[in-house]
């Protein structure tokens, strides 16, 4: 597997934790967005983009955030949510949409993103710099009309 493609968001707010946004493309033929770039106790890492764990209301079986009290659809009470445990026994609110499934490819992806990271932290001290807008964070050369 072969980074093909990175693209970098710097975040605007320093005293954020949040330093960015990027997409990544492997192999000139896959695409993962919005991965987090977090200044973290230990230093800068990435965090994979992630989706609320939900659960149903009884009565009209919407959707909500398992930390939710009331329903967003029927504004119902909800019964106390069975919580989701991660391994390390933490109540998990959050899950991985994609992820790197052993140690090479996540020290792979990381190096490569932080990478990137440094080289637009540099390019944004240029007086002529111009931040990517939201529209060109879109990695590869997806075309939306031929799909």
């Amino acid at each position: 597997m072969k980074v093909t493609e990175i693209r970098v968001k710097l975040n605007n707010a320093p005293q954020d934790r949040l330093r960015g946004f990027c997409s990544i493309t492997l192999d000139s033929s896959f695409v993962v967005r919005d991965i987090k770039i977090i200044d973290g106790p230990h230093g800068l890492f990435v965090a994979m983009p992630s989706r609320k764990v939900m659960g149903h209301c009884p009565t009209c079986r919407g959707k909500n955030p398992i930390s939710a009290k009331f329903c967003n659809h029927c504004g119902g009470r909800l019964e106390e949510q069975r919580p989701v445990l991660s391994e390390a026994s933490r109540r998990k609110l959050h899950c991985d949409i994609a992820h790197p499934i052993n140690a090479a490819c996540r020290a792979l992806v990381q190096d490569s993103i932080l990478q990137a990271y440094q080289e637009e932290l540099t390019r944004s001290q240029s007086p002529d710099y111009v931040a990517p807008r939201d529209e060109d964070m879109d990695a590869g050369d997806y075309d939306a009309a031929q799909h």
